[in-house]
């Protein structure tokens, strides 16, 4: 047959191997006798893949009269005619062969291998269908950059999550324990990858110490991934006063009281110390470590006592203020003679502030006016005379009533009197001023026959009575 132009063969069988070629032609020419049907139609479906897994192709016909079907890869090479692989790339492997159905599996599936893939079906006149895979890249590193390995309270540090080379590019979320919290993202493209970079600005407390601040990656190819930086936070110590002695009651003259001061901060206090606040510490208090002790108690000790406490980060303090009672007190007070006011409005945060002790965790940041001055009177020692003012109260109530009982009853007493004065004195009274006028004919000769007439007028008088 030299010399004679060879039919070609299907669309990028040169793939295949040249023995093959033969096969090939037969195959078509066989094709080509097979009566063509109507109504034929093919089906196939988009494929997504995550890189490396399996993507499977289906080409499917409906209302199938054994026409031909065959399977092109995205450069248009003959992945199978029929069941038959001519293409060499073993990752093709034929899943499922009929007359109305060509499946084909890819193995390790690579950015590559995305794209369209065609599906023919050898009819009059041909068909043809495309299906698209996508192949998915989730990130390959997932990294939380922080600006401080250790931070103090109150300062604000930079964290930065990097999810790289990833396809599509990823979605990142931060989280603080259970709280979700907002960062800035920024992409970057790299060929057909991404990297995507979140920065989160957070503000950190005390709280916040040992606490995982979370960035985790939203991505169709990947579930849960996350990746997480435990917070270092030092800050100033809290200081909490106890008293040891008297446990309950009074706190009465001649008796002893022992306090204990306690600080805990970050790092550790390394600097505990007692004074009394604007006067001179008695000479008979024994200072021992973060004990105080006065064996015997009066009048003259009366005061605040302040424990301060110091770390690397700050200084803090917890006050006790002491009212010595009269030996004969028996009157229990409201909260006993033991006030520790807090070292700051942020203590206010850290406890109970109910009893006779404070929180065990102290700061300096500032809580609103009303809350500190509450706190302030939660605090506050009850007087030693809280029995004698009641007694005080009760008896001003009794001079009050009494001298109010006295208003009425002199009131009272004078009405009557004012009534009986009014009742004496109601009547009518006679006058000599129409003396001799009953006979007169009118009044004018009334006035005229009246005794004395005008003219004696400046000598009538009048007595009332």
């Amino acid at each position: 047959m030299a010399g004679r132009a060879q039919p070609s063969g299907p669309a990028g069988s040169g793939g295949g191997a040249p023995g093959l070629l033969p096969l090939l032609l037969l195959l078509l020419s066989a094709a080509a006798i097979i009566p063509r049907g109507h109504g034929q139609n093919l089906v196939t479906e988009d494929v997504t893949v995550v890189e490396g897994d399996v993507a499977t192709i289906s080409c499917r016909v409906k209302n199938s009269d054994d026409s031909v079907i065959q399977l092109l890869n995205p450069n248009r090479q003959t992945i199978y005619f029929r069941d038959f692989r001519p293409l060499k790339d073993s990752r093709f492997q034929l899943v499922n062969f009929s007359n109305s159905e060509l499946r084909v599996s890819l193995t390790n599936v690579s950015v590559s291998d995305e794209g369209r893939y065609f599906c023919q079906l050898y009819t009059d006149p041909p068909q043809e269908i495309y299906t698209t895979i996508t192949v998915l890249v989730p990130p390959r590193n997932l990294v939380i950059d922080i600006e401080k390995e250790t931070a103090v309270e109150g300062e604000e540090i930079e964290l930065n999550c990097t999810a790289m080379a990833s396809r599509p590019a990823t979605t990142i979320r931060w989280f603080k324990g259970n709280k979700e919290l907002t960062g800035k993202s920024e992409v970057e493209r790299w060929s057909d990858m991404y990297t995507v970079t979140s920065q989160l600005l957070l503000k950190v407390g005390r709280e916040d110490d040992g606490v995982p601040v979370i960035c985790l990656v939203d991505h169709p190819a990947v579930k849960d991934l996350q990746t997480q930086r435990y917070l270092e936070v030092m800050y100033k110590p809290q200081v909490r006063v106890s008293q040891n002695y008297p446990l309950q009651g009074l706190t009465r003259e001649g008796e002893p009281l022992e306090l204990t001061c306690t600080a805990f901060g970050k790092p550790q206090p390394t600097d505990m110390r007692w004074l009394r606040v604007d006067d001179e510490m008695p000479q008979h208090v024994v200072v021992s470590g973060s004990n105080l002790l006065i064996s015997n108690l009066n009048k003259t000790d009366n005061g605040t006592y302040r424990c301060e406490a110091s770390n690397a980060v700050g200084k803090s303090h917890a006050d006790y203020m002491l009212f010595v009672y009269d030996t004969t007190a028996t009157t229990e007070p409201a909260v006993h003679g033991f006030t520790q006011l807090p070292n700051s409005a942020e203590e206010l945060d850290y406890g109970d502030l109910s009893g006779t002790s404070v929180p065990p965790t102290a700061s300096a940041e500032a809580l609103p006016t009303e809350q500190l001055n509450n706190a302030s009177l939660a605090f506050r020692p009850s007087d030693s005379r809280a029995g004698e003012d009641g007694a005080i109260r009760s008896v001003d109530h009794a001079v009050v009533g009494g001298v109010v009982a006295v208003v009425v009853f002199a009131m009272l007493c004078l009405l009557i009197i004012l009534g009986r004065y009014f009742a004496r004195h109601k009547g009518t009274y006679f006058t000599h001023e129409a003396k001799g006028a009953d006979d007169a004919a009118d009044a004018d000769t009334a006035i005229i026959n009246a005794e004395g007439g005008q003219n004696n007028s400046e000598e009538k008088k009048e007595y009332f009575i």
